[in-house]
């Protein structure tokens, strides 16, 4: 949402939704995935419908509260209150209490918000109101959801997750099942999995892979930047890869390498461009770490319905020289075998990691981290309206550590044409480089791709 537009939200009264129905009072722990330090944050996501003729009946904030309701009877879980036990291990109290709900309404159309739904989003704060007493991992609820109307009959669903609670298809998952419910299901298709010993380490723990995503931080100049001035603050963007910048990219890579996925290609290219616009020291070590979805990598698979974090994020260092004047290649191998290593063995080592030295933070000093959520399904979520115009991450990255993760978003055009918008978030100086950087790769890649299907 690149628009500026200012517009009023009115809001009711916080409520806590309580299970539809009597849930067990019980103690849940977390799988050692979980509770790492890394993950004890709450993380946006936000969802924007247009309004539906055959829909136009029902009052959004009804249907969907309602149907959190329902669907906190499967996934009582949520309702509850994370404990923390001894060595910081976290437990889920399931008690019933409920998840915040904020009901409210805006004096704005969707069309009003611009064609161009995605993040940053200027407006946030009054789509999803921040309510400090509510914002903690323990002792604090689980879930915060804020439905917005709008008076063009459209809508606004942001929800606050805390993150040990469950990853992006986790929480799609739920979505789903509200979704389901909304739309009158008696019960949601795909029936929640708790079984979170499943990704808890093992007895007696051992650490057996190398996990550069976690290595004590050294001092290095990417990664935590100095704090910016006045003149060199922060700065979100978003950047969009059409299939013919991912085609362009393709080309000029060896051809044991044109396999790569778009978001392996768009990855290597945003990791490359963005060491070249900090201006590292060429000896510096680098790493970037990329999001990996586990559930179906394991043998066996997660049992379907598995909504805790299934992920790891494998890291592939390489120095600062190496990677900015190296070809495109070198950065996308690197890439493709960190994410190769995301099995079984691997997941457990980090598992036994996080008991051996007391659940440490990922590392956060010169290290780029992507998530990829093109395929989590954010936008897929139909609460009777349809499809969502948008459906994702609402930040272009993370507070906690500024300028150190990117989202891959899923792009779509007007005519159906598919893409990939990665978020950045840089010092404006290191923007104004990078937005330089990408153009000249992306100029270089297709003047090569002319020159080659000239030559043909």
């Amino acid at each position: 949402m690149q628009s500026t537009i200012n517009f009023n939200v009115a809001t009711k009264k916080p409520e806590l939704i309580a299970p539809a129905k009597p849930t067990p009072h019980e103690f849940k722990v977390l799988s050692d995935i979980d509770d790492q330090e890394g993950l004890r944050f709450q993380i946006p996501v936000i969802q924007f419908y247009r309004r539906n003729l055959s829909s136009k009946e029902r009052d959004p904030v009804k249907v969907i509260r309602d149907a959190i309701a329902n669907a906190l009877v499967p996934y009582y879980p949520f309702a509850g209150r994370l404990r923390e036990h001894a060595n910081r291990k976290l437990v889920v109290e399931c008690n019933g209490e409920g998840v915040v709900f904020i009901e409210a309404d805006a004096d704005v159309a969707l069309q009003q918000l611009g064609d161009a739904l995605y993040p940053p989003f200027p407006n946030l704060d009054n789509l999803l109101h921040h309510l400090p007493a509510t914002a903690g991992i323990i002792d604090c609820p689980l879930l915060l959801i804020q439905v917005t109307r709008l008076k063009c009959g459209g809508f606004v669903v942001a929800t606050r997750l805390n993150h040990t609670m469950s990853d992006a298809a986790g929480l799609v998952q739920f979505m789903s099942a509200v979704g389901e419910f909304a739309r009158g299901d008696a019960s949601p298709s795909i029936q929640p999995v708790w079984e979170r010993h499943l990704l808890s380490a093992r007895n007696p723990p051992r650490v057996t892979c190398t996990h550069h995503e976690y290595d004590h931080n050294t001092t290095t100049s990417e990664g935590n930047h100095a704090p910016p001035d006045d003149d060199n603050k922060m700065v979100d963007r978003s950047f969009l890869f059409t299939p013919a910048d991912i085609s362009a990219l393709r080309r000029i890579l060896p051809p044991r390498l044109r396999g790569s996925s778009s978001f392996e290609i768009a990855t290597a290219c945003t990791w490359r461009c963005r060491a070249i616009s900090l201006s590292l020291n060429p000896e510096e070590e680098i790493a970037l770490s990329c999001l990996v979805n586990v559930r179906k990598r394991l043998n066996p698979p997660l049992p379907e319905g598995y909504y805790g974090n299934a992920v790891v994020y494998p890291a592939t260092v390489t120095t600062a020289e190496k990677l900015t004047t190296s070809p495109l290649q070198h950065a996308v191998e690197l890439l493709r075998n960190a994410k190769s290593r995301a099995a079984w063995e691997y997941v457990k080592s980090v598992a036994d990691l996080m008991v051996m030295r007391g659940r440490p933070c990922f590392k956060t000093r010169g290290i780029y981290l992507v998530s990829d959520v093109t395929r989590a399904g954010f936008g897929e979520v139909d609460y009777g309206w349809g499809s969502a115009e948008y459906g994702g991450p609402a930040l272009c990255g993370i507070d906690l550590v500024p300028g150190v993760v990117s989202f891959a978003l899923p792009y779509k055009s007007t005519n159906g044409e598919k893409g990939i918008r990665f978020t950045m978030s840089l010092p404006s100086n290191a923007m104004d480089k990078f937005i330089n950087e990408l153009e000249t790769a992306m100029a270089v890649a297709r003047k090569s791709l002319f020159i080659r299907e000239s030559a043909l």
